[in-house]
C-alpha cells in the first residue's frame, strides 16, 4: 500500500511553516525549485497555465507530491510572487536622497511587472508577504529613515507608493494585452479630447490642452512613456514625504 505524502496542515501561513518537516525523508525539491517552475509557466503562457500538475511535471514529481510542499495552488501562486520580489536589488540607502532612493525602488518595480505580467493578475492583498517581500518593505522604510513621518505613516507611505508602481504597470500592460502602443493610444486620447474641449462645454479641460507640448518637451521624447512615470513617480513621492497634517 503505497503511503500518500502528508499535506500542510489547514490555516497555517505558508510562510509560518517551516519548509522542511522536523521528521521524515529529506525533501526532494524545495520551495524556490517549485516557485522557479512555476514562474517560468506563467512567463511563458499566462497565470492561467499555472495547476498544481503542471508545476509538479515541469519539476519531474507527481501531482500529490506537491502537496508535500504547497497545500494549494494558492500557495504555488504566492511563492511564485515572492520569488519575483526576490529580484529586486539592493543599494544602502543615500542620506537626504529620500525621493531618488524610492524613484530606483519604483523603477525596478516597474520593471519586475513588465518581465511577469501575470503579476498583475494576482490579487495585491489578502495573502500575507514571504520574506522575499519583507525585504522589499525593510528596504523602502530604511530610504524612509529620514523622513519627518511616524511609523504608521511610513508603512502607509509604502503601500501608496507600491500601488502606484503597479497602477502604471497595469495600464501600460492593458494597453499592451488590447494590441496598442502607448503612443498610439495617447495620441488617439489627445484628439478626442481635443474635439471634446472645441464645444465650449469644457473650459477647463480646453485650459489644459491650450498648451500641447513641444517637439523639445520630454513628453515628446521616444521614452514619452518613462519620462512621465518619471515625472509622476517624482511628484507623488514629494507629496508623499510631506508629513500629515489634522
Amino acid at each position: 500500500m503505497t503511503r500518500q505524502p502528508k499535506r500542510p496542515g489547514p490555516g497555517q501561513s505558508l510562510w509560518a511553516r517551516p519548509e522542511r518537516a522536523a521528521r521524515g525523508p529529506a525533501p526532494e525539491h524545495s520551495r524556490a525549485e517549485i516557485a522557479a517552475a512555476g514562474v517560468a509557466l506563467a512567463d511563458a503562457n499566462g497565470i492561467g497555465a499555472v495547476t498544481m500538475r503542471s508545476a509538479a511535471a515541469a519539476i519531474g514529481t507527481a501531482p500529490a507530491s506537491l502537496y508535500r510542499y504547497v497545500a494549494s495552488r494558492e500557495e504555488l501562486v504566492q511563492l511564485m510572487a515572492d520569488q519575483v520580489y526576490g529580484e529586486f536589488s539592493f543599494s544602502e540607502p543615500s542620506a537626504g536622497h529620500l525621493v531618488p532612493d524610492l524613484l530606483e525602488l519604483a523603477r525596478q518595480g516597474l520593471a519586475m511587472y513588465r518581465r511577469h505580467p501575470w503579476l498583475l493578475d494576482v490579487p495585491a492583498t489578502g495573502t500575507l508577504p514571504g520574506p522575499n517581500a519583507v525585504a522589499f518593505i525593510e528596504r523602502s522604510l530604511a530610504a524612509l529613515a529620514g523622513a519627518d513621518l511616524t511609523g504608521p505613516a511610513k508603512l502607509e507611505t509604502v503601500g501608496l507608493f507600491s500601488g502606484v508602481v503597479r497602477l502604471f504597470a497595469q495600464t501600460e500592460i492593458g494597453q499592451q494585452r488590447a494590441g496598442q502602443e502607448t503612443a498610439q493610444w495617447q495620441e488617439s486620447l489627445a484628439r478626442y479630447l481635443w474635439d471634446l474641449a472645441a464645444d465650449g462645454q469644457h473650459p477647463h479641460l480646453a485650459a489644459a490642452l491650450a498648451d500641447p507640448p513641444a517637439a523639445a518637451d520630454p513628453a515628446a521624447r521616444p521614452d514619452a512613456g518613462e519620462a512621465a512615470f518619471e515625472r509622476a513617480m517624482t511628484r507623488i513621492l514629494n507629496g508623499l514625504l510631506q508629513p500629515a497634517h489634522p
